[in-house]
Parts: structure tokens; sequence; C-alpha cells
């Protein structure tokens, strides 16, 4: 009954900002459990083609680069292309790629606010219904094709930090997740979504450059791991997870639900 319960055996999977930090941490895992083949996406194609080739040369599956920019309706069309060109079925479908902007209330300027909501919310939306063909072509009722939002416990949570844009755009993603759920599960499309806590990345500089410091301030007493983040994803995109429809899975070491309260200068 139980046998490969987060088995991913020869499913197909797309991360998005897939290069580096949680989404390199996901599309690994993946691989590791069995994917045949794990699209990743990047601005930045060197950085891409390096992560695909060593992910490849690590896994027994296939990482393929490819280097689009889905910040606009132009990018999100070319990689749904490129998608739809090269797989008749998409199994899963990972929103990773993301921003975020700090400034001063009265300094936040318009500019850090449309990048943010941009690739944070509207690229999501925009980018699983471009695949939506792929990834119904591939759901059946006894296995659902997999939608997997990363969000951010700064959607969940106030964060000190002054990142309006950020916490807005997470707040909203977290929403958009369970209303594409609803409309997903009819087609045995699952959408779900993660909430990162501090994980060493580009984006999160002060778990990668003071993890010992931010650690401190998590109620686990570590900031997260690649196997913290793989092992999430992993439950989400296999047969353990097919009836967690909608929900958000904070992945913190307790900083949303187990802290006695916000301390210091904020967790990002």
């Amino acid at each position: 009954m139980f046998k490969d319960l987060f088995s991913l055996h020869g499913r197909v999977a797309l991360v998005t900002g897939g290069s580096r930090g949680i989404g390199k941490m996901i599309a690994g895992g993946f691989l590791a459990y069995g994917a045949a083949r794990v699209y990743i996406t990047a601005r930045k194609a060197a950085a891409c083609q390096a992560t695909a080739d060593e992910l490849t040369e690590q896994y027994p599956g296939e990482c393929i680069a490819l280097p689009i920019d889905i910040s606009t309706m132009a990018g999100i069309d070319m990689l749904a292309g490129e998608i739809k060109r090269r797989e008749p079925k998409l199994d899963i479908l990972v929103n990773n790629a993301g921003a975020a902007w700090g400034a001063d209330f009265d300094e936040f300027p318009e500019a850090g606010w449309d990048k943010v909501m941009n690739l944070n919310v509207k690229s999501p939306f925009f980018l699983t219904k471009a695949l939506a063909g792929p990834l119904r072509a591939a759901a059946s009722a006894d296995r659902p094709g997999k939608v997997i939002n990363i969000a951010s416990i700064d959607g969940i949570f106030v964060n000190p930090l002054e990142t309006y844009s950020y916490a807005a755009s997470k707040a909203g993603l977290i929403h958009l997740t369970r209303r594409m759920a609803v409309k997903l599960i009819k087609d045995h499309i699952v959408v779900t979504a993660i909430a990162p806590g501090p994980f060493a990345s580009d984006m999160n500089r002060a778990a990668r450059d003071e993890a010992d410091h931010v650690a401190k301030r998590v109620p686990s007493g570590r900031i997260g791991t690649d196997e913290d983040m793989a092992g999430a994803a992993i439950y989400l995109a296999s047969r353990a997870g097919d009836y967690v429809v909608g929900a958000t899975l904070p992945v913190d070491g307790g900083v949303v639900y187990a802290n006695p309260g916000i301390q210091g200068d904020g967790w990002a």
C-alpha cells in the first residue's frame, strides 16, 4: 500500500528560478527521487546551464536548462512554447522564480513595486495558465498533476524589514494558490504552496552570510538545509501529497507558529 509513496519515477517537472537557491534544491530533490526530466529556468544562461550540467551529472534523471526571463508575458509565452514543443505532458510545475525589494516607506519606488508584483504574482498565474494543457494531459484521478507555488513566511506574518511589495506579493500568492486550487482540482491538478523561512540563497543573504546569527532567532536553532526544502517539495509533488489541496506549508523551523514573538531586525 505504501510502496513508492514519495517516488517521482518517470515524472517531468519544470522549476522556474531553478539555477540556484531554493529552486536548485527542489530540482535536485526531484531528480534524486526519480524524476525523468527536470527543466529549470533562469535569466542568466551560463548559470542555468551550469546547474543543469551539475544536477544531470549527480542524479539518474536529466536536468535541462531553459534560460528564459519570465518576468514578461513574452518570456512566459516563450517558456510555455518550449515546454510544449519538447513535452506532450507536464507532471509538475514549481513556480519559484521571484524577486524582492527593500526601501523605506517614504522612499519606496514604483519600480520596486511593479517588478516584484509582476514576477511574484503575475508570472505564476499566467505561466500556470499557459501550461494548463500539458498539465491537464498528464493529470488523472489516480495521479494528479501538481502545481507548487513558492511563497514565503513573509506572506503569513509581518517581517520588520521594509519589503512592502515582497510581503504583499507573497500574501497574494498564498491566496492565489487557494483560488487556483479550487479551479484546477476539477481537472485533477493539485495546487499547493510552500512558505520558506530562512534558507541560504542570493535572495536571503542574511541566512547565507550570517547563518549563525539568523539561527538564534529560529525556534529550531538553525537555518533550513537543502534536504528540508527538497523534502517538502517531494512530499507535495508525490503520491504522498495528493490529498493536500490549496494548502500552504511553512518550512521555517518554527518561525511562524512556534515563535514567542518577533525579535531583532527581521528574518529576510
